[in-house]
């Protein structure tokens, strides 16, 4: 009997140490497939982020394909002119709005397809807005953006109006040549979006 009893306290102690043993893997391999789990939730996340923004590069590559439909290509940009009269502020609002700013020409190619495109869009227009002004600084011009704007193609006189003409307009009849102006002037303006 104390020998079967002997038998007995070694299978007990031998089924307790292999539910220990399975039990604790069992908690090994829980743990291992949390992280996999944690894994595959992170990738499948960084995959997810990726398809958004890719959806929505494509969303823009769209819209950018309508406004130049609507408007006009130039290198690699789109002019679009608007249907209606608005101060500066407003005008780059409303550019920034549509995924644009208010035009900015960096040279005479574009100075010249503006003026065409100015002619056929917005007929009878004398000037509009450009995306250009001297606000922070008086005779400092920067673009919509903040950076010193380059490219200058002033009529003659101007600019002249100090520090109560802050903004800049392009002149359909001094054939593209630009003039100061008070921002709170309504003007027809023209967006333009860069094509990347």
């Amino acid at each position: 009997m104390a020998k079967s009893g002997f038998v007995i306290c070694i299978l007990v102690i031998t089924l307790l140490l292999d539910q220990t043993t399975s039990h604790t893997s069992r908690l090994k391999a829980r743990k291992h497939s949390k992280r996999r789990v944690k894994e595959k939730d992170g990738d499948l996340k960084s995959q997810v982020e990726k398809l958004w923004r890719e959806v929505n590069a494509l969303k823009e590559m769209q819209a950018l394909q309508t406004v130049c439909l609507r408007g006009t290509k130039v290198h690699r940009k789109c002019y679009l002119a608007s249907e209606g009269s608005k101060h500066f502020h407003e005008a780059n609002e409303d550019c920034i709005s549509k995924g644009g700013t208010l035009v900015v020409p960096r040279n005479t190619d574009e100075i010249n397809a503006l003026r065409d495109y100015g002619k056929r869009s917005l007929p009878g227009v004398d000037d509009f807005w450009l995306g250009i002004n001297d606000m922070v600084t008086e005779g400092k011009f920067l673009d919509v953006h903040g950076f010193a704007v380059s490219f200058l193609n002033w009529d003659r006189a101007q600019p002249n109006g100090g520090k109560k003409e802050n903004c800049i307009l392009f002149s359909q009849s001094a054939q593209g040549k630009w003039s100061d102006e008070a921002c709170r002037s309504s003007k027809r303006y023209i967006c333009e979006f860069t094509i990347p």
